[in-house]
């Protein structure tokens, strides 16, 4: 998986890890993966749930070095 995009949050607080991630999702298609580096302590609530609440799948968690790794699938958009 060493082709999947990574974004660099560490160091910005919150809501900017998240709005990278919903940034950079915006760009792809579904099913692509990216991967989301952050060390705000909430991004380990905000992510996990920006996810689930826009129809993501957050395939991995994993922590290490003081900084949160998300690994993302993005999902189809739920229909308002």
């Amino acid at each position: 998986m060493s082709d999947v995009p990574t974004l660099d949050a560490r160091g910005h607080r919150c809501p900017v890890p998240t709005l990278k991630l919903r940034k950079a999702l915006a760009g792809m298609e579904i099913g692509a993966l990216v991967r989301l580096i952050a060390d705000d302590p909430m991004a380990k609530v905000d992510v996990p749930h920006f996810a689930s609440q826009g129809g993501h799948e957050l395939v991995e968690q994993a922590e290490a070095a003081g900084a949160v790794s998300f690994l993302i699938r993005k999902g189809q958009p739920f229909a308002s």
